[in-house]
């Protein structure tokens, strides 16, 4: 999740455990808590290889087997040096343990991807049911907070943090709900275009958990498709994409490719671009915009040859496509005809 957002998950968990004289002090202590994990930005931005800088994000900093021993680690130092963890030390404790837990858990439910498991040779883990900014999921958690800070020790305060984290909950299970409808969907209609066993992934389009984004790998390619959950009806259509997977095929052993596959889970799509041979992570973004771009191989008489791994940009466009984005919750695109063409071929795999 977005950074913001961090703040405020942790403030509410934090205040909601707090004795209620502490409320305030718990406030801030578990925003800056639930944000330590992404401090592994930090080293990063002294490394020059772009794809390290993508898959070591969110990876031992957000292990779960890791972090229960440094919240008890910090816990118990804060406890021989801070009188408020003193005064109330198994309120602390939980307070350490759920603030710091709280992050990686909640960047798993983007597409990102959460190494959940480090050092485990474990992929991470991308639920992908919430963009990472959710307006709705901030503002049932910012507000909760805003009413503890002035509120203070009294009771209200310890109402309205607990409605907060409640409906918190609530709107990360309405996601996943959402989700699994939009996967069903999807799978009918992949199916009925011979792609039942095509590995995809769903995610929800930005800010919102009601309009979706579908893509399925095949052999020459990808489908892309969308599904509002609100004015969709019928069966789900695709788009078919081109990728360059004889290129893609034939760089598959460099070093960069094989980090970028674990990590992504095989969602690239391969183009040639000014002689360069450039992977775009499908995860993050749209056909054509994508987040990530990386050259991972120049041309050489006629084959590739392996380079330092560049992050590429181009005109991005996706943002003035928001507004249109936006009426697609609300409106179906016209029916279309059905198609006269054989299905597009199943996939063999990412």
């Amino acid at each position: 999740m977005d950074s913001v957002t961090h703040l405020f998950v942790g403030g509410t968990i934090a205040a909601a455990i707090a004795p209620a004289s502490q409320r305030r002090a718990a406030l801030l202590a578990g925003a800056l808590l639930n944000s330590l994990p992404d401090a592994d930005v930090l080293p990063l931005l002294f490394s020059d290889d772009p794809v390290t800088r993508m898959v070591w994000h969110r990876g031992m900093t957000h292990s779960l087997l890791l972090l229960p021993l440094v919240a008890w680690a910090l816990w118990a130092w804060f406890k021989r040096r801070d009188g408020r963890v003193a005064s109330a030390p198994r309120q602390w404790f939980w307070i350490f343990q759920c603030t710091l837990l709280a992050h990686p858990l909640l960047d798993a439910f983007t597409v990102y991807g959460t190494q959940l498991f480090w050092p485990l040779p474990v992929p991470p883990a991308m639920w992908s049911s919430l963009f990472i900014i959710d307006p709705v999921f901030s503002l049932l958690l910012i507000v909760p907070c805003l009413v503890a800070w002035f509120a203070r020790a009294r009771p209200l305060a310890r109402h309205v943090l607990a409605a907060g984290l409640v409906m918190a909950a609530a709107y990360l299970g309405l996601s996943q709900v959402a989700k699994w409808k939009v996967e069903r969907d999807a799978g009918s209609a992949l199916a009925a275009n011979g792609l039942g066993d095509a590995p995809r992934f769903s995610v929800p389009m930005p800010f919102n958990i009601l309009l979706w984004r579908v893509v399925a790998m095949t052999p020459g390619g990808f489908v892309e498709g969308e599904r509002s959950l609100v004015a969709d009806r019928g069966q789900m259509q695709f788009r078919a994409f081109a990728s360059d997977v004889a290129a893609l095929d034939a760089v598959r052993g460099y070093s960069a490719v094989q980090r970028l596959h674990w990590f992504n889970h095989g969602f690239m799509k391969a183009q040639q671009r000014g002689g360069l041979l450039v992977l775009s992570d499908l995860r993050m973004g749209a056909e054509p915009d994508y987040t990530f771009r990386f050259a991972v191989a120049e041309r050489n008489r006629g084959g590739w040859r392996e380079i330092a791994p560049q992050q590429l940009q181009w005109p991005w466009e996706a943002r003035q496509r928001l507004g249109a984005m936006w009426q697609r919750i609300w409106i179906s695109p016209p029916a279309k005809s059905p198609p006269t063409s054989q299905p597009i071929p199943a996939s063999r795999g990412g």
